[in-house]
């Protein structure tokens, strides 16, 4: 009853790390197959998706699961007993081609596998992963590792929708503010509790941290540090929750608000408003009673409405906090509040109620650097792995000896016809072009060996990843003036 349960090396077996319906596969492929060659790509996208991803994820999937003797007799001998029972048949199990693995191969696994430097902007339905076996007798193991490796879609869906938000901020700072200094702190992750798991958590927080450098899901920030090389890859700041607000009372809002100004003297502090009545909370309390203290404060308060219709609130807040601290106009001839106060909406922010705010914004005649955003359940939880149409086929096979092309074309669904043969992913005229049936030329093959026979062949920093990732506007300068 009382028994704590841990964490153990058999939870990360790797026989048991992929579908059911893999463990009887070595026994369906044609007779005399040696090589097993399969590609991932993202073949489209969803409404909710982007016509190019930002690809990233999968190095933190091999150094989790792939690195070294990852199979051992007693992760075999649990997987026998595990699948015996699952399937109610002790003769389904391939005992046989994992303890081959253990004995020839000291239980690293024989497969090579190519990608797309981490950070990549590659455009929908090309290849951005392939692998293969590298010991013919081990031909099944190149799709058994599909479940696995696919799971690369959720970090790489993260990263290509935060990226999107990026570009998008930074397209309308770029029309209405000065510069895009503060442009890497504009979205800030609050997904952490809206997760489905600590891990789930980890994977997106440091996806969303390749483009960004604000976040409160402090797992993405470890995730980052464990396999990115990552110091520090985001950043935070005080900040008041409801609880902390209400429990001082309705009639003690005010004192509430002059706590957090007190306790947090200098630099950012963000604190929620909307407990009872935001209006009057930035008309009555920020924007008098407390307005002096704001003013003299060494640092900037961060007002967070957390209600209502997004782009309608920040509009509103906006006004009010115009008219109780004043505004300037930039040289754009958008307005900006004093550089001690700034608002933060972390309420339903999305790719799309995103482009709803700042366009409201612009239309006002308000800049766009006066607002940052916060998103949890869009940013790390509104997606799947059809969001970007994330697939793995194989394309080539050699049996008998012989290279052979292989492929799907559905008749009831064109978009889910596969490429054949070997690829290659190259620049022609300017844009990435996936070469099919081995008419590429490896000497200009984008794609580059990460992994092989067990061992990580190419180990991206976290700053390269972020240098890989950049938007335009930051490589071609930050000052629009």
């Amino acid at each position: 009853m009382d028994k704590i349960i841990k964490a153990t090396d058999s939870e990360s077996n790797i026989i048991l790390l992929t579908d059911s319906y893999k463990i009887t596969h070595h026994r369906q492929y044609p007779p005399n197959t040696t090589l097993v060659y399969s590609y991932f790509e993202s073949r489209g996208h969803q409404k909710r998706g982007f016509p190019e991803t930002c690809f990233f994820g999968l190095q933190y999937l091999i150094k989790r699961h792939l690195l070294g003797p990852v199979v051992t007799q007693e992760k075999i001998d649990e997987a026998r007993e595990i699948l015996k029972l699952h399937f109610g048949d002790d003769k389904l199990f391939n005992e046989e081609g994992w303890q081959y693995i253990l004995k020839e191969h000291d239980g690293h696994l024989p497969v090579r596998i190519k990608a797309v430097p981490e950070g990549s902007i590659i455009p929908e339905k090309n290849v951005l992963i392939t692998v293969e076996n590298t010991d013919p007798k081990c031909f099944w193991l190149t799709n058994y590792l599909e479940t696995l490796l696919v799971q690369v879609w959720y970090p790489m869906t993260v990263c290509t929708n935060s990226r999107a938000q990026k570009k998008l901020i930074g397209q309308y700072l770029e029309e209405t503010a000065d510069n895009l200094d503060g442009l890497s702190f504009k979205l800030h992750d609050f997904g952490f509790r809206g997760s489905t798991s600590v891990e789930s958590s980890g994977i997106g927080g440091c996806a969303h941290l390749v483009n960004f450098l604000g976040t409160d899901t402090i797992s993405g920030v470890m995730t980052a540090k464990k396999y990115y090389g990552a110091d520090m890859a985001g950043f935070s700041l005080p900040a008041a929750e409801h609880s902390t607000i209400t429990s001082w009372g309705k009639e003690n809002e005010a004192d509430a608000y002059r706590n957090m100004l007190t306790q947090f003297p200098t630099g950012l502090v963000a604190v929620v408003s909307d407990s009872y009545d935001v209006w009057h909370a930035c008309r009555d309390l920020w924007g008098d009673q407390l307005k002096s203290q704001i003013e003299k404060r060494n640092g900037t308060l961060v007002v967070r409405p957390d209600s209502g219709v997004p782009h309608e609130v920040v509009i509103s807040v906006l006004e009010i906090l115009g008219k109780r601290f004043g505004f300037t106009y930039n040289s754009k001839g958008f307005k900006v509040l004093p550089p001690y106060i700034r608002i933060i909406q972390g309420d339903g922010i999305s790719f799309d109620s995103l482009g709803e705010i700042l366009q409201a914004m612009k239309e006002s005649k308000w800049s766009a650097d006066n607002v940052a955003y916060g998103s949890g359940g869009a940013l790390l939880q509104r997606m799947d792995r059809d969001t970007q149409k994330c697939a793995f086929k194989c394309s080539y096979a050699i049996i008998n000896g012989k290279g052979v092309e292989v492929y799907k074309d559905p008749v009831t669904d064109s978009g889910k016809k596969s490429k054949k043969g070997q690829l290659t992913l190259e620049i022609k005229d300017g844009k990435y072009v996936t070469m099919t049936q081995g008419t590429g030329d490896p000497k200009n093959d984008i794609l580059t060996t990460v992994f092989e026979n067990g061992k990580l062949l190419k180990d991206y920093l976290f700053n390269e990843v972020r240098a890989n990732a950049e938007i335009h506007l930051i490589r071609k300068g930050n000052d629009f003036k």
